[in-house]
């Protein structure tokens, strides 16, 4: 049929316009009449088109599913962070993402990455040897009297002993003996341990303080357990009793100190991450990878309080899930952008990091071509230590990312919280470790409601979210379009 009037002559540039591919002519109504416009074909520079805005009905959708009663908290690595998991597909799916997860028997590839997780619990209490000082015998602490082991990474381990001092670095295989206790809680002196670990120590033997010591019978009745997954780097933190520190202090270094201890059968279980992709069309950019990601799971249900015992984690994280997702809409939508875009979502990060780890060993891509992370965590509420609206970035003075994002648009500003080291307590960080310029938005206010029962839909300021969401389109869209390469700041790679 030939449309002969202006309206019919409408209605066909709409519809080829709409079908037209990139480098190809479309139809466009100038003046009452059809005329022709060349669009750049993929690879030219151009303009990136002006997003569309975020709406807020859109980020109630998801919220009032991923944190509602009827998935149980996500717990990690239960069957509800699973059902979150394929949530988070579909949704991706429809924004036009392509899955990158793991193949199946056709070789056809999901979103959803199965991660095994190997439990290996100590059959009874371990125990740490030495020869006592003086020539007076063998000395054998067991855990949950003299000593209690905070983390440990395998059941034997054999080295000598180094009394730390200041300016030293721990030797490799060392039993390292710190000098003090720095830190006033598990997280510092866990901080520590990871440092050692990194060195080449193969444990930290620190003393007591005043909080563990309030928890000691309670860490002391508790058998450890291996990491669920090796090869972490995670290291080894023995807590001594006051009395047991003094006594090691007085051992000669290089003393022979060994930890041993008998393993319960193993057990096996499993968390996910759900991957998705947006192929570059740049056949330069396109070699280089942006990472877009959150954590999907939360504490689940908890026993023995009365009242609500669903930890729904509304602001932690489907908060940060949803500003990925929104994201994803976003950039799915239109002309692909030069860059390849990962979009992942993180399992078990509440209870170890488990899904960022896994992904680490078994990237979609180099690392080395992973030119940036940026992991959305607890963006549902303000923090009334910033400005309206305003979102922080943990380690922004640790590279030239927040500052550049900043000069594009994004409100973001420096984390006013440094001495909760935000930084090192997301999935970023383990992206960071390994060299990927990776930080976290945020706009947590330490609120009451971190990690209880009441993180949930009620408590959003979804105004807030909305706009906070809205903020970082246009920079997002501008990183993943340009050739800006972030770098860490000298001497700030952790």
């Amino acid at each position: 049929m030939k449309l002969t009037n202006l309206n019919g002559r409408l209605l066909l540039a709409v519809v080829l316009s709409l079908a037209t591919p990139a480098g190809s002519v479309a139809i466009a109504q100038r003046g009452g009449r059809l005329a022709a416009k060349r669009t750049p074909p993929a690879g030219r520079k151009a303009a990136v088109a002006p997003a569309a805005p975020v709406l807020e009905r859109n980020i109630r959708a998801h919220m009032e599913f991923l944190a509602s009663d009827a998935m149980q908290g996500r717990g990690s690595g239960t069957g509800f962070e699973l059902l979150a998991g394929h949530y988070i597909a579909s949704q991706l799916r429809q924004c036009g993402i392509e899955p990158a997860g793991d193949a199946g028997a056709a070789g056809q590839k999901s979103f959803i990455q199965t991660v095994s997780l190997t439990r290996q619990a100590f059959a009874d209490a371990p125990a740490l040897s030495f020869s006592a000082a003086g020539g007076g015998g063998e000395r054998r602490w067991v855990h949950g009297r003299d000593m209690v082991v905070g983390r440990i990474a395998a059941a034997g381990l054999k080295g000598a002993l180094q009394k730390l001092r200041a300016g030293e670095k721990p030797a490799a295989g060392a039993f390292v003996l710190m000098t003090q206790s720095e830190g006033s809680d598990a997280r510092g002196l866990f901080s520590q341990a990871s440092a050692m670990g990194q060195q080449g120590a193969a444990a930290v033997l620190v003393a007591e303080n005043a909080v563990l010591r309030r928890n000691w019978a309670a860490m002391g009745a508790k058998l450890p357990e291996l990491p669920l997954m090796a090869g972490n780097g995670a290291g080894s933190i023995i807590v001594l009793s006051t009395d047991a520190f003094k006594e090691l202090q007085g051992v000669a270094d290089g003393t022979t100190v060994n930890f041993e201890g008998a393993l319960a059968p193993a057990e096996t279980s499993y968390t996910w991450n759900v991957v998705g992709v947006l192929p570059g069309r740049d056949a330069k950019l396109a070699k280089e990878a942006v990472l877009l990601s959150a954590h999907m799971d939360h504490i689940g249900v908890g026993t023995g309080q009365t009242g609500d015992q669903i930890y729904n984690g509304a602001d932690d994280d489907a908060s940060g899930v949803v500003a990925v997702l929104e994201l994803a809409r976003s950039l799915g939508t239109g002309v692909r952008p030069k860059r390849t875009v990962y979009f992942v979502l993180f399992g078990s990060e509440e209870k170890g990091g488990y899904g960022a780890q896994y992904f680490l060993a078994h990237p979609p891509v180099a690392l080395t071509q992973m030119v940036a992370n940026l992991e959305f965590e607890m963006i549902g509420r303000p923090d009334p230590k910033v400005a309206a609206d305003a979102l922080w970035l943990t380690g922004y003075e640790r590279s030239n990312l927040g500052a550049e994002l900043a000069r594009q648009g994004a409100r973001l500003v420096q984390d006013p919280h440094p001495d909760q080291n935000f930084f090192q307590r997301s999935d970023n960080y383990a992206l960071a470790r390994r060299g990927v310029v990776a930080h976290t938005v945020s706009s947590f206010g330490l609120h009451p409601e971190y990690h209880q029962p009441a993180d949930d839909i009620a408590h959003i300021d979804f105004a807030h979210m909305t706009r906070a969401i809205n903020s970082m389109v246009r920079p997002v869209h501008w990183l993943v379009n340009s050739n800006f390469i972030p770098a860490w700041v000298e001497g700030k790679k952790p």
